[in-house]
């Protein structure tokens, strides 16, 4: 309800995801002039029907409860930054009845030139699998699916997940020391159980051994990450004071 709220404005009785460019830019602002928008959305409606079918049978018939009413563009976080994503509204039994879903566009990954091609021929599938493999509860709408054809004619694979998923967390920074050992305690015991999930393991166990090697090796490597964040943020301050880029606060 707050994404409600935040995202989207009353249009003839009902909800649309409101403009807010360059964050959010919702699809009629984006199509060509002379564009038939109701030949955009069919297709959209396609996609849809494909990505149900990555679903399981409960979750499909949970979503067949939605109807799609719109869809934006929206800018993604830093670690995607020139990929696409977009969300989409569907609502149920009236107004105050919102689902969103967030499609993330899903490239290629990195490690294919060291270890050889994805099993997977989605880009999309393979993220999903890897999430479902790791997580413990993934998103119940986490599903995949491959566009032929965008607005930029280009084929792409995506993922799709909720918007909102009913995540929490913490200020981390208004912790005291104890609660603060606490919290990273959580954190590696998740991280750990994830890659007992997805990996071997009893040769991880014995990789790490009884000695603090693997632990001194990870906190000196998370000091000197954070130093360099310093001194990047630090040179992005410099560039904005003195002009060679613009930033604009609160975005």
């Amino acid at each position: 309800m707050q994404a409600l709220d935040k995202l989207t404005r009353i249009v003839d009785g009902e909800p649309r995801i409101i403009s807010d460019p360059p964050l959010i830019v919702p699809v009629d602002e984006l199509l060509p002039a002379g564009s038939d928008r109701d030949a955009f959305q069919d297709e959209i409606r396609g996609v849809i029907r494909t990505y149900r079918r990555t679903l399981e049978t409960d979750r499909r018939h949970l979503l067949e409860s939605f109807r799609f009413v719109d869809v934006a563009r929206k800018v993604v976080g830093v670690g995607s930054v020139g990929t696409r994503a977009w969300i989409a509204l569907f609502l149920g039994v009236d107004n105050d009845d919102p689902l969103f879903l967030q499609m993330k566009e899903a490239q290629r990954s990195v490690l294919e030139q060291f270890v050889g091609k994805s099993e997977y021929s989605n880009c999309g599938q393979r993220v999903v699998a890897g999430q479902r493999l790791m997580q413990a509860t993934s998103d119940i709408f986490l599903g995949w699916q491959h566009t032929t054809a965008g607005l930029d004619g280009q084929e792409r694979d995506f993922y799709v997940r909720q918007l909102k998923d009913w995540k929490g967390s913490l200020a981390f920074e208004a912790l005291r020391p104890p609660g603060a050992v606490a919290y990273g305690r959580m954190c590696g015991w998740t991280l750990a159980r994830a890659h007992a999930r997805s990996g071997d393991r009893i040769a991880i166990a014995n990789y790490l051994g009884k000695s603090d090697s693997v632990d001194q090796a990870i906190a000196s490597f998370a000091e000197t990450y954070a130093d360099q964040n310093e001194r990047d943020y630090e040179q992005l301050k410099q560039a904005v004071r003195s002009g060679r880029i613009t930033a604009q606060p609160g975005l």
